[in-house]
């Protein structure tokens, strides 16, 4: 009996840590700057597609951008993406996001997000050399497609504004909670 038991936990482990193995950052799997720029300004073309965005990227100071952001998890979560900071049209730096997450959840998916910064004071937040938790900072609120069709330029009034994009997978949603987004240098 008792083999049973612990053969039936390590069967729950397994796939929390195949999903942390896989969720990992790690050198080897980085993008090469030039790959994260084509992905970047792909995704900024869908996001300018996207019904009631031209609100949000006429009044944004600037846009983060992660074209493809990987979450999975069984009890044990993670996600891992890496991005940039467009401003006046321009790539201004690179980003990783990485979080991790406990909890009644399983499944794996791959999306994109897309954050807006509202203000100076945001993107100082976002800017500053050790990172940022989001949950620590300015508020971020999530757009869900609801939501999106009533902005306007008059509506946004969030520092950060958060869009998801490109979902596949089996999890209900990207979890920005407990999320860390950080500065890098891709080679």
């Amino acid at each position: 009996m008792r083999d049973i038991r612990l053969t039936r936990r390590h069967s729950l482990a397994l796939p929390a840590l195949a999903a942390a193995a896989t969720l990992a950052p790690a050198r080897a799997r980085a993008a090469s700057a030039a790959q994260i720029r084509r992905e970047v300004t792909s995704a900024e073309a869908q996001l300018r597609e996207m019904d009631n965005t031209r609100p949000l990227f006429e009044a944004a100071r600037a846009v983060l951008i992660f074209p493809r952001i990987v979450q999975g998890g069984f009890i044990i979560g993670g996600q891992y993406g890496e991005g940039a900071l467009l401003r006046g049209g321009a790539h201004q730096g690179f980003y990783r996001i990485i979080g991790a997450s406990f909890g009644l959840q399983a499944g794996a998916q791959t999306s994109g997000l897309a954050m807006f910064f509202m203000t100076d004071a945001a993107l100082e937040a976002l800017q500053r050399a050790d990172g940022w938790e989001i949950g620590t900072g300015p508020s971020v609120v999530a757009l869900d497609r609801g939501v999106q069709a009533n902005i306007s330029s008059t509506t946004l009034t969030e520092p950060v504004y958060a869009i998801t994009f490109s979902q596949q997978g089996l999890m209900a949603a990207l979890a920005l909670n407990g999320t860390r987004i950080a500065p890098f240098q891709p080679e």
